[in-house]
């Protein structure tokens, strides 16, 4: 009887991560019903997009990374209308508006849904693509996967150099159902606190703590991370970035001087493998300098823009 008596709590505990997600509100249509933007319905599922400024011969695609959708760019996009482009923003699946879609979410997986996403909106001529963080891995794969369809690349605090995740999330990826059950159960914390953390530095996005808090109100958005941790920032990218030096792609790359996440050391790692690369480092800035310091970021874009021949 002692037995039974243990194993119900353990049982519930071990189911716990699940009844935490099942309580959570799924990613449909009430949901999406004050959502700013429209919607791209594409193979893998819906996408949420925005188009921002009139019309120009230039667009820039904005890519965000891991946790944070596609707001995450507010700070930049008035920058980059004001510098005459049309900026397109989206969210990855698995966050914000879009859908939770099935499968891995790889490197493959995001770049499809990127390249489906231009194909539905008819986004024929080369663009700008700008990735932040996971973004920037994104991007660079986009960029060296469809050479054409890519006039040049900024990557803002890009992974796939030397990469240092949060301790929880790095031991989450790497062990398997413990992982999954462990970052089920604790993952909303860690990103509670790391909001908690950020908003304590000047920003453009004030009520960051909020935003992420309704991120992990919603079905999936814990899952999604966790997959895009294990199977897309794992992914080597020297050969990627080799490709895109190969393929004289304009690159410029943008780092925060006192980032934690992606420190200012993988500037020489994109070096080695990019020597044409340009890089700007943002004095005092840590991993959240898309919108700790928009101004400082987009000063460097529009010197970079305004440098490369049309």
């Amino acid at each position: 009887m002692t037995w039974l008596i243990l194993l119900v709590p353990a049982a519930i505990l071990l189911a716990l991560p699940a009844i935490l997600e099942a309580m959570r509100r799924p990613i449909d249509d009430r949901a999406r019903d004050y959502a700013p933007g429209r919607f791209a319905d594409l193979g893998q599922g819906r996408t949420h997009y925005q188009w921002h400024g009139g019309k120009s011969t230039h667009t820039i695609v904005l890519v965000h990374g891991l946790s944070s959708p596609s707001w995450v760019f507010s700070g930049l996009i008035r920058g980059l209308v004001q510098a005459g482009y049309r900026v397109l923003s989206y969210d990855l699946y698995g966050r914000g508006y879009s859908d939770r879609a099935a499968g891995r979410q790889t490197l493959a997986f995001h770049t499809a849904q990127l390249g489906a996403l231009l194909d539905d909106l008819g986004v024929d001529e080369p663009v700008t693509l700008m990735g932040y963080s996971m973004g920037g891995a994104i991007a660079a794969q986009f960029a060296a996967d469809q050479s054409d369809r890519v006039e040049r690349l900024i990557l803002l605090a890009p992974a796939g150099m030397e990469y240092r995740p949060g301790r929880l999330l790095k031991f989450a990826a790497r062990t398997g159902p413990l992982g999954t059950w462990l970052w089920g159960l604790f993952g909303g914390a860690m990103l509670r606190r790391g909001a908690q953390r950020d908003a304590q530095s000047p920003s453009v996005i004030a009520d960051l703590p909020h935003r992420i808090a309704q991120e992990l109100r919603h079905r999936g958005y814990l899952a999604a991370i966790l997959s895009s941790e294990r199977h897309t920032l794992s992914t080597p990218m020297e050969p990627v970035h080799r490709e895109i030096a190969a393929m004289y792609i304009p690159t410029l790359a943008i780092w925060g001087e006192k980032d934690p996440v992606v420190p200012i050391t993988a500037m020489g790692e994109l070096t080695r493998w990019n020597r044409q690369a340009h890089h700007e480092v943002v004095p005092g800035a840590g991993h959240a300098l898309a919108y700790t310091n928009p101004q400082e970021v987009n000063a460097a874009v529009r010197t970079f823009l305004r440098d490369m021949p049309d």
